[in-house]
């Protein structure tokens, strides 16, 4: 079986994720894009990502669905950032969830994005856009609980 800690996202995502971040600027998306910016682990840039986020019992987590995907690691890294959503900015820190923790969130993934979690099964992250197939990602696609920074 393949390394599927080292799946990255298809080429083209990061084109995507600009043109968002330019329709929410302008006020053309029609929803509250949440965008997180983390300065890069190299560069100490400001990295901008658009992620989907769940709240869910008071709390609010986001998901690696490739994980090898850059902003992954500036987290790490950073330990957190900025997360805007709707032109509201909010200084987070981001909290790695350990295996138990993270399942739950996983297996609701599937219901949060039904299309993310069709491009993970398509870049070979899942085998299926299922619950049980995301839980067994637990471990693999890193969870993040999103705290505000004090």
């Amino acid at each position: 079986m393949a390394d599927t800690s080292r799946i990255g996202p298809p080429s083209w995502i990061k084109e995507m994720n600009e043109g968002l971040m330019e329709q929410e600027r302008q006020g053309a998306l029609g929803f509250p894009l949440s965008v997180l910016t983390v300065p890069g682990r190299r560069s100490g840039q400001p990295r901008s990502t658009p992620l989907t986020v769940l709240e869910k019992d008071g709390q609010r987590y986001v998901v690696g669905g490739f994980p090898a995907a850059d902003w992954i690691r500036n987290v790490r890294a950073a330990g957190g950032g900025t997360l805007t959503v709707g032109g509201v900015e909010e200084r987070v820190r981001l909290v790695e969830l350990d295996l138990d923790e993270a399942r739950p969130i996983m297996r609701e993934w599937p219901a949060v994005t039904p299309q993310g979690v069709e491009m993970m099964r398509d870049a070979g992250v899942v085998t299926d856009t299922t619950p049980d197939a995301l839980e067994q990602a637990a471990g693999i696609c890193p969870v993040f609980r999103v705290e505000r920074a004090v």
